[in-house]
This record gives C-alpha cells, sequence and structure tokens, in this order.
C-alpha cells in the first residue's frame, strides 16, 4: 500500500494539549481526517480476503452484538503499523499521567516497541488492531477490550466508511459509569477517516473528596442501512 505514512494525516499536527484536554474531561476526543479517502478504502476492501488476518470472529456467536471482525496478523499492514506507532508515541504521556493521578505505580515506555515487549514477556502475543464489518441490523454490545495483565488505557477506532453515503445509523457510543450516580452516555459523531481516542476501561475524575475513578464502556448503535467499516488501533496485545 506505498509508503507507510501515506494516506495518514500528520499525527503530530493535531492539537495534542486540547485533545489531552478533552479526554480529561469526556474519556474521548475526536482526530477529524486522520486517513483520505483513499487509505479508508484501500483498508476496507482487505476485509474480503483471509490473508494478513490471524482471525474472523462473528460477534452473535458469542453475544457480542451482530456484524463481525477480524485481527490482523503480523506483520502488521503498512498503514496500521504506522498509526499504532504514532498515535502510541502521543498518548503514552496522558496515560503515565492518568496512572499517577489514580495513585498507580505504572510507567508506560516511550515507545510502542519497548511496551509491545513487555507484553510479550507476560505472554501477550498476538496482535490485537481490527478490522470491523456492519451491515444492516448489526451493532456492538457495550464493552471493554482488555485482553491480559498488560492494558494500555487508551485506543482508538477509525471510521473507514462515509455516514449518510455508505451508511446510516451505526453512531458510535461511549458510556461513563459515575460512583453513586446515573451513567451518561456520549454519541461521537465521525466522518469518513475520523478518530476517536477513547478509555478503555476507566480514567480518572477530579472530584470534591480527590480524585476518583470511572468505569466507561463503548460500542456501535444499530445500523439503519448499508455497510459500515472501522479500524480499530488496541496498543496491548493478547495472549
Amino acid at each position: 500500500m506505498g509508503s507507510p505514512n501515506a494516506g495518514i494525516a500528520s499525527i503530530a499536527d493535531h492539537d495534542w494539549a486540547i485533545l489531552s484536554e478533552e479526554l480529561d474531561a469526556y474519556g474521548c476526543a475526536v482526530l477529524p481526517g486522520l486517513l483520505t479517502p483513499e487509505v479508508c478504502g484501500d483498508l476496507s476492501s482487505l476485509y474480503a480476503r483471509d490473508q494478513g488476518f490471524r482471525s474472523r470472529v462473528i460477534m452473535g456467536r458469542h453475544g457480542f452484538g451482530m456484524g463481525e471482525y477480524k485481527y490482523w496478523a503480523y506483520p502488521l499492514p503498512a498503514p496500521v503499523q504506522a498509526l499504532r506507532t504514532g498515535l502510541y508515541l502521543r498518548l503514552a504521556p496522558l496515560a503515565n499521567r492518568w496512572k499517577q493521578r489514580l495513585g498507580k505505580d505504572v510507567r508506560y515506555p516511550d515507545s510502542l516497541a519497548e511496551f509491545l515487549a513487555l507484553c510479550h514477556q507476560a505472554g501477550q502475543v498476538r496482535p490485537t488492531p481490527l478490522l470491523l464489518r456492519y451491515g444492516p441490523g448489526d451493532y456492538n454490545c457495550l464493552h471493554q477490550d482488555l485482553y491480559g495483565e498488560r492494558v494500555f488505557p487508551l485506543q482508538v477506532a477509525i471510521l473507514l466508511s462515509e455516514p449518510g453515503r455508505d451508511f446510516t445509523g451505526g453512531e458510535f457510543v461511549l458510556t461513563e459509569q459515575r460512583p453513586r450516580m446515573q451513567s451518561r452516555a456520549e454519541v461521537v459523531p465521525l466522518r469518513q477517516g475520523d478518530g476517536v481516542v477513547f478509555a478503555v476501561h476507566h480514567r480518572p475524575v477530579s472530584g470534591t473528596r480527590g480524585t476518583y475513578r470511572v468505569n466507561l464502556r463503548h460500542g456501535v448503535s444499530r445500523l439503519r442501512s448499508g455497510h459500515r467499516h472501522t479500524l480499530g488501533i488496541i496498543f496491548h496485545d493478547v495472549v
């Protein structure tokens, strides 16, 4: 697919100070125009192949929702590897700050390669980036992508299809469970090529009695028509 960075907007050009503020406040933030339509189409077309993937999951068989997805195998496609490496570099400082606020003695390395080495030492050796496909009536139940002892607290989903043209419905949904309060829901509008960064499991929130932890889950609402493809970038590997 050419140069690893072809069709990927410069990750460094995004305002990461503002994105960090949004992640602190809401547990998610949008990266607009992360991929060009051409790269979105190229990645979506790969779903029809078996080559390059390590497994296929039919969501309805496991109670995950309706639809399906495939996990990439190593080596990852060049654009996927470039995204995973570049985004980790920007998100690691925020991940470390979150752990510090929660009083956890955990530090994530500066580079993805160093973090994956720790995953592999823990027996988590299989890649987790995935390509998802939804059709009419499909949806993804609220869930968390926790795969083992080593978990990076942030992940990214990139919409590869264009709402209104390729599909209707199918909104990205995030819920936040707050202690002794009702859950908060957030619907994140995305266009083709946009990415959303969000908390995998929980995030710190400042309260009147100090910092506390809130639990998050994410999913996709029911597709009304068409087909929707999404690229998921998870940074920790799986056993």
